[in-house]
């Protein structure tokens, strides 16, 4: 499968989204069954607050798994919601999954980055491939002491 993505430098000013009060970012899901659509729509806002563009400037990434052969159109959804822009910049990539798990070679190698603009997918394959080197999972219940102890060493 392929995935797009649109990134528009947004001019200065107001967040660029409306209905956000204004916030320095905004993350808004469009769900796939408002829109008659098998992916959801994933709209990231981020601004100068972030070090990711000159003050007042905001980017917007708009971004979706390809559904048809038009798929710049089916970002329209997503481009509804935002105001001005300078400029857009729009890429179609494909999406890579890896053929082994990596345990019988010892190479481990993650999928691409898909249309989800909070990295829930991308931490998971992280966590599946940890497990896959180590032959556990991934115990979160010693990161708070691992935490307290990074804390020790940099602050004392």
């Amino acid at each position: 499968s392929s995935g797009i993505n649109a990134e528009w430098p947004l001019r200065p000013g107001k967040n660029p989204v409306p209905n956000t009060n204004n916030n320095q970012s905004s993350q808004i899901i469009i769900p796939q069954n408002q829109v008659g659509r098998k992916s959801d729509i994933y709209v990231l806002c981020v601004s100068f607050t972030h070090n990711v563009t000159a003050k007042d400037w905001y980017v917007a990434l708009v971004s979706t798994t390809v559904e048809t052969a038009n798929p710049e159109a089916e970002l329209e959804p997503g481009m509804r919601l935002l105001g001005p822009v300078s400029e857009k910049f729009v890429s179609v990539s494909d999406l890579y999954v890896p053929t082994e798990n990596g345990k019988k070679d010892n190479i481990f190698i993650s999928e691409s980055f898909d249309a989800t603009t909070h990295f829930e997918t991308t931490c998971e394959d992280i966590i599946k491939i940890y497990e896959n080197i180590t032959g556990e999972p991934f115990d979160f219940t010693t990161l708070d002491k691992k935490l307290e102890e990074f804390k020790n060493l940099t602050e004392g």
